[in-house]
């Protein structure tokens, strides 16, 4: 791992794989990190992936809420260009589906093929993420923890072996960056750029998923012409924690299948 320095901003960015291989971009989800991906770079060995902090998350500089949406696409466009990645396949989960979604928009010699997990063209309304960012505003992201569990993870979330780091995961995150994500998930709407675009598209949803249910993660899938749709039984909001091998086989055959091995 490492920073990379921009005039403005410190972000922590991982490149592994070998220098030669396809280019994967993994994006994480609100209140998570990187780690998150742990399981899908070991079991895509051959190609070449970069995973970051988002601002305001893990190692990565948290500036003062809120965040816009712009900025965050921005900051994966800025991060891409220093290490001189293009053509790059981009995975995003939650928010990290809604920047993909914007940076495909703006910077189509960067993003070759998209992989939208777990996410949408809008996650929510203004009200919900407002009565959230008022809660942690005020109890810190202990208040919203078992809530965010639920939604993630399903009535059972207590059970789960994954939920422990999971949970830890989401109260590491600093207040104020958790916050501006929400602000910028808040204050997005991609449904008309979004049905734009006519780039290889997987969308990947759990059927156990409170935060961006199944039929809401196919009804982004079909604006886009020829996409895909994948449904992951017995997971929720993070599959590639909870099934990775499940998660990383729909990956490698959509990979596999616009030739990006």
């Amino acid at each position: 791992m490492a920073l990379v320095f921009f005039p403005d901003l410190r972000l922590n960015a991982e490149l592994s794989g070998p220098a030669d291989g396809p280019a994967l971009v993994l994006l994480h989800a609100l209140g998570t990190n990187l780690r998150l991906w742990d399981e899908v770079v070991a079991g895509l060995p051959g190609h070449r992936i970069l995973r970051l902090d988002m601002r305001g998350h893990g190692l990565s500089d948290a500036p003062p809420a809120p965040y816009a949406m712009g900025a965050l696409i921005h900051d994966v466009e800025r991060v891409m260009e220093h290490l001189a990645l293009r053509d790059a396949v981009v995975v995003g989960l939650s928010i990290g589906g809604l920047i993909a979604q914007g940076l495909a928009t703006k910077r189509m010699d960067l993003v070759r093929a998209m992989v939208l997990s777990n996410t949408a063209a809008r996650i929510g309304f203004a009200a919900q993420w407002q009565a959230r960012i008022d809660a942690v505003r005020a109890g810190g992201l202990q208040a919203i923890a078992d809530a965010t569990m639920e939604r993630w993870f399903g009535r059972g979330w207590r059970d789960l072996p994954q939920m422990p780091a999971c949970r830890a995961m989401l109260l590491a995150t600093p207040a104020e960056g958790w916050i501006g994500g929400a602000s910028a998930i808040a204050g997005t709407d991609f449904y008309t750029p979004t049905a734009a675009l006519t780039l290889p598209t997987l969308a990947i949803a759990g059927a156990l998923d409170g935060s961006t249910p199944p039929d809401l993660v196919k009804e982004t899938a079909d604006l886009i012409l020829g996409s895909r749709f994948a449904l992951i039984r017995r997971a929720g909001h993070l599959p590639m924690v909870e099934q990775p091998q499940a998660y990383i086989g729909h990956l490698r055959d959509f990979l596999e299948s616009i030739g990006h091995v």
